[in-house]
């Protein structure tokens, strides 16, 4: 029986090698973008330090409508998230001149604020789209995360001693020391790596599993939203013009009905047209499964189309796994449990790495194929932190009105990473290394310095904050590459009898 374990635990331990190495880079830059979106909100305000606004989220989506109104005639659909205590911007995303655009409002003047960007949305859609196109980014962050979960299940069963393994590190050890790492990180928040990496890949079910669907609905999936969601009213523009009723005395009415529930999203499909129609959404804020609630309302008149509130076991287990991946309920202290589990899982993600290439530099000579490895480990390991370092000062050093600012941003955080990653391939990872996390510290540093932190908002402090504690990490680790080596002491030899 011995035999048959210890057999096991070697395949296990094979396999939970392998599928961490295969995808690893995939699953750092998803957990580490991950868990940068857990304060998605904050991290826009924080970008966004002109807007200190505040109003009532059915005047501020009013007031949305009524900018749009006046500079977006002819668009065909507004998409509204209404601001919280969590955000003071209305998200909207509308098309105009056959363009479609994202942008955050003033909540009082519903005109774009004045610093264009995607703050944390960016991180956001990195998480799961991996700045690839629809559907290649969210097949492959589902096909990561089916990887991932492979190699947690195989990590507990390679493992004899799982919870001595969290009491356990070893310093200066080479690579003892980094499986003990590895393993403490992987231990301490275990429960947590599982529940987030199972309920990632339900989230991207209908995608990567799409044959229950498909056998149910072909090709035509309207009517299977139609069902999931019945409170939405659809109907085509008419093309006959129509003013918009006054969206807050609805939205009004919306919160009403919701039991006080606060408003989430909001839609006006063909503004100002006479077969307008206003869908507002119940927030999702209210519990880790919510219960969803929707309703229409006729936008020219205002009178209710459609109304309701969901209670169906299946999509309401669904939302249960999908809350708690989202973790949108969460109030302060969850969030910053699910911000140190996810930096946790980064962290087991990056020293499972470089503990692979380690392992076999004790052992031999590192072969060509381990050698490029090594390099594209500091590229990636250093050079994605770099690049979401450079799109946070990007943010700061860009012109206010410079065109297309946002995805500017963008563009400067994905060339500063790909520049890192050549850097890493170019450089001996023992110059790499500290120059690439170097480079993360100062970065780091710099970020907060052109914040105002005068203005006393206490998202702006503790983003600064954090970025401080963030560089002196990444310092330490710079330091570590750079220092002398620790002297061995001598070993005695004994005399000669």
């Amino acid at each position: 029986m011995s035999t048959v374990r210890d057999g096991t635990r070697q395949v296990m331990a094979w396999l939970h090698g392998w599928t961490g190495l295969l995808l690893g880079w995939v699953l750092f830059v998803m957990c580490l973008a991950g868990t940068l979106s857990v304060f998605k909100p904050e991290i826009g305000e924080w970008m966004r330090p002109e807007a200190t606004a505040t109003a009532d989220p059915a005047e501020a989506i009013a007031a949305a409508g009524r900018w749009l109104t006046r500079n977006a005639p002819d668009s065909t659909g507004w998409y509204f998230a209404a601001p919280d205590a969590r955000m003071n911007t209305v998200e909207a995303a509308y098309d105009t001149g056959g363009a479609f655009l994202a942008r955050a409002l003033d909540p009082v003047t519903g005109a774009p604020v004045a610093r264009e960007t995607l703050g944390g949305e960016f991180f956001y859609r990195l998480h799961f789209e991996l700045e690839l196109p629809f559907p290649w980014g969210r097949l492959l962050a589902s096909l990561a995360a089916a990887v991932m979960l492979t190699a947690l299940v195989t990590g507990i069963i390679a493992h004899r001693r799982i919870f001595r393994d969290f009491f356990t590190f070893r310093t200066r050890k080479g690579q003892r020391s980094w499986l003990d790492g590895h393993n403490a990180l992987g231990v301490l928040a275990l429960p947590f790596h599982l529940m987030i990496t199972f309920t990632g890949l339900v989230t991207l079910g209908s995608l990567s599993m799409p044959w229950g669907i498909t056998a149910a609905y072909g090709d035509d999936v309207a009517p299977m939203y139609a069902e999931m969601i019945p409170g939405i009213t659809q109907r085509a523009a008419t093309g006959a013009r129509a003013p918009l009723a006054p969206l807050a005395p609805m939205l009004r009415e919306a919160q009403r009905r919701f039991d006080g529930g606060a408003i989430g999203r909001v839609y006006v499909l063909n503004p100002g047209d006479a077969g307008a129609v206003v869908t507002v959404f119940r927030a999702e804020s209210d519990a880790i499964g919510y219960t969803p609630a929707e309703i229409s309302f006729d936008g020219v008149t205002g009178k209710v189309l459609a109304q309701w509130t969901e209670a169906r076991p299946a999509i309401q287990t669904y939302n249960v796994l999908y809350g708690l991946h989202m973790g949108r309920f969460a109030p302060s202290l969850t969030r910053w449990l699910y911000f140190l589990g996810g930096a946790m899982l980064t962290l087991a993600i990056a020293s499972g790495l470089v503990q692979w290439i380690v392992k076999r530099r004790e052992r031999a000579p590192l072969s060509l194929a381990n050698r490029i490895l090594e390099r594209l480990n500091a590229g990636v390991l250093a050079g994605v932190p770099l690049g979401c370092v450079a799109y946070l000062l990007a943010n700061r050093l860009l012109p206010l009105g410079m065109a297309d600012r946002s995805a500017t941003e963008v563009s400067i955080a994905l060339w500063t990473a790909a520049a890192a990653l050549l850097v890493g391939a170019v450089l001996r990872p023992a110059l790499a290394w500290p120059l690439l996390l170097g480079l993360v510290a100062i970065g780091s540093v710099v970020a907060p310095l052109l914040a105002p932190w005068g203005q006393g908002a206490p998202v702006i402090v503790i983003g600064n904050l954090t970025l401080l504690a963030t560089a002196a990490a990444f310092a330490a680790l710079a330091w570590r590459q750079v220092r002398p080596a620790p002297v061995a002491p001598a070993r005695r030899s004994r005399a000669p009898a």
